[in-house]
């Protein structure tokens, strides 16, 4: 099959089919970036599809992106993507927009219990009984001309998004629609909810092991690197090494051999940070008592994992019920932060991360099933 693509080179042409495409019901959406060594996605190709052509955007040759976000934000055009975390960031960082409202095949998918975390060739595969060719994902994006068959790599996987789109849409109730669209706005707001750097050490391997002096300075080595990576757009690792920064904070090190010996450390920071990071542990040790952060919580003991089994049953047999994909019912982050609003004696509460529909469907059984657990011991 011949697939019919258009070219969007400028700004006048991006313009006028981002207006064109604003008196759609959707779009379906996809990108092709490089993020091998750097911290943001660059962009290389912008996909987008009605159903009946593929237009490619060449993100290279445009300068005023000002109408791609106003269609990305036009609540009356639905943006249909799939897996697409990764998509969001390049949007956001092209932009300063991100889709909505957004519609994930992967996430519809795991609604019509067709498959949880599905991969894109093989959805294609079970809804359109087409085999996708494969090979071209890993390739250079960045470079120009793109070959062939990378221009009908890119045109083909965007003109088979809107046709997933337009299957999945007829199978789904309307509850169902809704529930992918509510998911849709929750990965947009997580992605908005941009983690501030003084915050990030909560997130660190082992930190609910350090004392609340020590965990003043891995509050500060964790908001310097994360700065450090965005202003040298450079991953995180690159800066300092997930694996040191817990033994950093723990010992504290005063002079570069000792920083030298931090584990997992690489020479090259050594060489490139080692001043500014023994700076930084010696001002952060001084941190004044009453500015330390409080101590992280432990992780559930392994005698909860048997209430965590009983809580997910309830997700699991409310799954059956709907036909949805078990996995997509309760996330276990949600379960153990439910757990430990009051474990092991209670009362609980139910989390701030149980929203929306699972809350309304679920949110009392968990309490019910909890409360019972509590008289029964």
């Amino acid at each position: 099959m011949a697939i019919d693509i258009h070219w969007i080179l400028d700004d006048a042409s991006l313009a006028q089919h981002c207006a064109s495409w604003r008196g759609l019901p959707f779009v379906a959406l996809d990108t092709e970036f490089m993020r091998v060594d750097t911290f943001y996605p660059i962009a290389g190709l912008l996909q987008v599809s009605e159903g009946e052509r593929a237009y490619l955007i060449d993100p290279l040759q445009i300068d005023d992106w000002t109408p791609l976000a106003q269609l990305l934000q036009d609540p009356a055009v639905v943006k249909v993507l799939h897996a697409c975390s990764e998509d969001l960031e390049v949007f956001m960082r092209l932009t300063g927009s991100l889709p909505a409202p957004l519609f994930d095949t992967q996430l519809a998918a795991g609604y019509l219990n067709l498959g949880f975390s599905m991969g894109y060739s093989r959805l294609v595969q079970a809804v359109l009984d087409i085999e996708l060719p494969k090979g071209e994902t890993r390739s250079d994006w960045l470079q120009r001309p793109l070959s062939e068959t990378q221009v009908s790599y890119a045109a083909e996987d965007v003109l088979h998004l809107a046709e997933v789109y337009e299957r999945l849409q007829r199978q789904l109730s309307a509850d169902k629609y809704a529930w992918v669209l509510e998911d849709g706005a929750e990965l947009v707001a997580n992605l908005g909810r941009e983690v501030a750097p003084e915050l990030t050490y909560r997130e660190a391997k082992l930190a609910w092991k350090l004392s609340p002096q020590q965990l003043a300075v891995l509050r500060e080595l964790c908001a310097w690197r994360e700065r450090e990576a965005r202003a040298r757009n450079q991953p995180r690792n690159r800066v300092v090494r997930e694996h040191s920064l817990w033994p950093l904070a723990r010992t504290q090190p005063d002079n570069l051999v000792a920083l030298a010996r931090i584990e997992d450390m690489h020479p090259k920071t050594v060489r490139q940070d080692g001043e500014t990071l023994l700076r930084l542990i010696k001002q952060a040790a001084a941190t004044p008592q009453e500015e330390w952060p409080q101590a992280l919580p432990e992780p559930l003991p392994i005698e909860a994992a048997a209430l965590l089994k009983k809580l997910r049953a309830i997700g699991q047999r409310e799954g059956e019920r709907l036909n949805i994909a078990p996995e997509l019912m309760l996330r276990k982050k949600t379960l153990e932060a439910l757990l430990k609003t009051g474990y092991p004696n209670g009362p609980y509460r139910l989390p701030e991360s149980l929203r929306g529909w699972r809350r309304e469907l679920m949110g009392q059984a968990l309490l019910d099933c909890l409360a019972a657990e509590g008289e029964s011991v």
